[in-house]
């Protein structure tokens, strides 16, 4: 019997609906919902231990997988089981769990599990913009402590007009991609990539994302009623002695304050705070520390937030000693690395970034293969980020969740700048080498300028900025701080990084970590970064003003050349062999696709030296050669014959054709080297296809003067040797060989 069903439907406004149900599926997991729109389902779980873990965090994971079998596809490869998560799938998980995060009680440690797995999927949905609505509506459903519903709506802008959730197609005409999460009274969570839009606009499309969000948020909440609502669990929570914090307060705050104002560098700052944490704990007995240590700790990291803070609020003074508009020191150097297709430089403050650009064919495009999509990358940015950036030893355990993000949004920040007929793909390394304070933004400059140093024709420098915001609440006061650093990051309200040319916003990845944030705060600060962009943007044009005209000596330069169809056999050769001959002779690499629309081989040529490009070329042309009728040719013999020359076209080498013998002259000639001979140059006119032969005919003598009293010889006549009908028929027709066949009796003559 199939169980009862709860279900709540939520009205897009265009036709379109998302449907949210509970009561059918994994009901022992502490909460579960599917979530449908169109043929798309979501299937979402959550679960948590009841027992506090024994850390100083919420263990919290959020997991979002595509099944390959949603979209009746096997995995690729010989493993056909899905493994290890993708880029895509990775990508999702970070913006589920940004938002889920800051909701759950601060002093809740039980480890917590959300699932979020793709098991149907429809070609007109995009299933990353439903994963927030099914990990909250599932965590409504359980008895787990959380602040408020949330939900998560990606919007678009096609001639206009704001979409809600739009098709991968509608996307390619968007010039808005942008993911928004919240809860219905505030804004938590925003990332996305743009066509150099203003900050009026951007505020636009969260906005209009955000009414779509309370509706969903609303839905959740009258699933959960339906369903019936569970009490909110119990759970130890951690010990609070007020008067232990006004302790650590009053011995650590002007301290800290004191060593917050003296406008110090990180390594020498952090070992200043560690100091005098170090002096509160040695006013407690060994005793006193055994039973409470942690909770000192955890107070005198209150007191610094605080201090902090509240130098920024009250003096408009920093960490290092900027006021709050103020950028940090900036130096560039491209062209650094002598061996790179492109290399480049950032330093900014206590940040830096080595960037990298290699050059080469569509076979090295990233492919992309999840079940939600498939395609490739012709322009993509890896960002890495070793323990030494921050001065730790850790071992490393490949590419993290985090590499994978930033990474991701410089990567967003920069494609739009690509054209789209560079015949290139580019790949862009970035190597972070120093980290205090936004790499991800370092990684766009750098990004930039690598590409220019490469001779990527990009449309427009970018630059990035990484954006704090500090505000109190009772006071009404604020402070919006440009490009932050790390420990303003993690004291700070808002972290908000925005990239862009010097005519509108690429991309932006917005946390914001206080409730009621006004749309005028985000404004002023969108204008405030906007500034801030601007001057590091003309930190870079200092260094290289625009694109180098051409790639580098010893990078591969590139030609794309289109052939019809029917060439593209040719120029691979049986088995390939023509191609890879001529690859080896012409130290060239060669690479073909066929154009899906019309068919055309598009032949990439990538090589080091013009000569060996220009080979394959004379190689493409020569294959490409088609005579004209009438028309006069230099051509050079080959092969002799005894019936004629084999010649080649000068200008088609490799194209070649037989020069009768009875073409080469008007006198009778008995040998054909009596006219020509090996190596000879001369011209022949064109005549076509001769149709007695079927055969391209050319001819030498028909270039050259008659000689005087030349008489050409009459053609032959159809029955100079009798004709095909009398041929054979003289004296025995058909019927007469049959006749033969027959018994003796039976013959007509008998």
């Amino acid at each position: 019997m199939i169980p009862k069903v709860f279900r709540e439907v939520i009205d897009l406004g265009d036709g379109r609906e998302i449907s949210i149900e509970t009561g059918k599926l994994a009901k022992q997991a502490h909460g579960s919902v599917v979530v449908q729109s169109g043929k798309c389902m979501l299937l979402c779980t959550v679960v948590s231990n009841y027992q506090q873990s024994d850390v100083d965090f919420l263990p919290l994971t959020v997991d979002y997988r595509e099944k390959f079998a949603a979209s009746g596809r096997y995995p690729g490869g010989f493993f056909k089981r899905e493994a290890r998560p993708s880029d895509g799938e990775v990508l999702t998980m970070r913006l589920v769990d940004r938002v889920l995060r800051p909701l759950f009680p601060k002093d809740y440690h039980a480890e917590t599990q959300v699932m979020v797995q793709l098991m149907s999927h429809d070609d007109d949905v995009m299933p990353d913009a439903m994963a927030g609505l099914a990990a909250s509506a599932a965590i409504q459903l359980s008895d787990i402590p959380f602040e408020t519903p949330i939900s998560e709506a990606r919007v678009g802008r096609v001639n206009g007009q704001f979409i809600i959730n739009p098709t991968r197609a509608q996307l390619l005409e968007s010039d808005i991609d942008m993911m928004i999460g919240a809860s219905a009274d505030s804004v938590m969570m925003v990332e996305g990539e743009m066509d150099e839009i203003s900050e009026e606009e951007m505020v636009e499309a969260i906005k209009f994302a955000h009414d779509a969000i309370k509706i969903q948020c609303a839905a959740q909440v009258k699933l959960a009623e339906a369903f019936g609502k569970k009490e909110t669990r119990e759970y130890t929570a951690e010990r609070e002695d007020e008067e232990l914090a006004k302790k650590v307060s009053a011995l650590t705050y002007d301290k800290v304050y004191a060593v917050a104002r003296a406008a110090s560098a990180k390594h020498e700052r952090s070992a200043a705070f560690d100091a005098i944490k170090e002096e509160v704990k040695a006013t407690f007995t060994e005793e006193e520390l055994a039973d409470y240590g942690g909770m000192v700790s955890k107070y005198f990291y209150k007191a610094e937030k605080k201090a902090v803070r509240d130098l920024t609020l009250n003096e408009g003074l920093r960490l290092d000693g900027r006021k709050t508009t103020d950028i940090r020191p900036i130096w560039c150097e491209v062209d650094y690395l002598p061996s790179t297709h492109g290399s480049s430089i950032f330093s900014r403050g206590e940040t830096q970034a080595l960037a990298t650009v290699t050059l080469g064919t569509s076979r090295e495009a990233n492919q992309i293969d999840m079940p939600s999509f498939e395609g490739e990358e012709r322009f993509y940015l890896h960002y890495n980020f070793p323990p030494f950036s921050t001065g730790e030893a850790r071992p490393l355990r490949g590419t993290s969740r985090r590499e994978v993000g930033h990474g991701n949004l410089a990567q967003r920040a920069l494609k739009g700048m690509v054209p789209v007929d560079c015949p290139y793909t580019v790949r862009v390394v970035s190597e972070v080498l120093e980290s205090n304070g936004s790499s991800s933004m370092a990684t766009v400059c750098a990004g930039t300028m690598a590409l220019m140093d490469a001779g990527v024709q990009i449309k427009k420098p970018v630059s990035g900025i990484a954006m704090g915001l500090i505000s109190d609440a009772e006071t009404g006061k604020y402070a919006v701080l440009s490009d932050i650093l790390g420990d303003e990051d993690h004291l700070g309200d808002m972290d908000f990084k925005v990239t862009g040319t010097a005519d509108g916003i690429t991309a932006c990845q917005m946390d914001i970590k206080v409730k009621g944030l006004s749309y005028e705060i985000l404004v002023n600060a969108l204008k405030q970064a906007q500034a801030g962009r601007l001057h590091i943007l003309g930190k870079l044009t200092e260094t290289i003003a625009a694109p180098n005209a051409d790639v580098k000596a010893h990078a591969p330069k590139m030609i794309t050349r289109v052939i019809p169809n029917e060439f593209i056999g040719a120029l691979i050769g049986p088995g390939g062999k023509v191609i890879q001959e001529l690859q080896k002779a012409t130290k060239t690499t060669i690479v073909i696709n066929e154009d899906p629309i019309t068919e055309e081989g598009i032949v990439e040529i990538l090589g080091t030296g013009q000569e060996g490009i220009d080979a394959v070329l004379a190689k493409i042309d020569s294959l490409m050669f088609k005579p004209v009728v009438g028309n006069s040719y230099k051509v050079k013999v080959i092969k002799m014959l005894d019936f004629g020359a084999v010649v080649e076209y000068m200008d088609a080498p490799g194209n070649e054709t037989l020069l009768h013998v009875s073409e080469l002259a008007w006198e009778r000639t008995e040998n054909v080297s009596d006219v020509v001979n090996m190596g000879d140059v001369f011209e022949v006119k064109y005549f076509g296809v001769d149709p007695k032969t079927r055969k391209e005919k050319v001819s030498r003598k028909a270039l050259l003067d008659k000689p005087e009293g030349y008489v050409a010889r009459p053609p032959r006549e159809n029955n100079d040797r009798g004709g095909r009908d009398n041929r054979g028929r003289d004296n025995r027709g058909r019927d007469n060989r049959r006749d033969d066949r027959r018994p003796r009796e039976n013959r007509k003559d008998d």
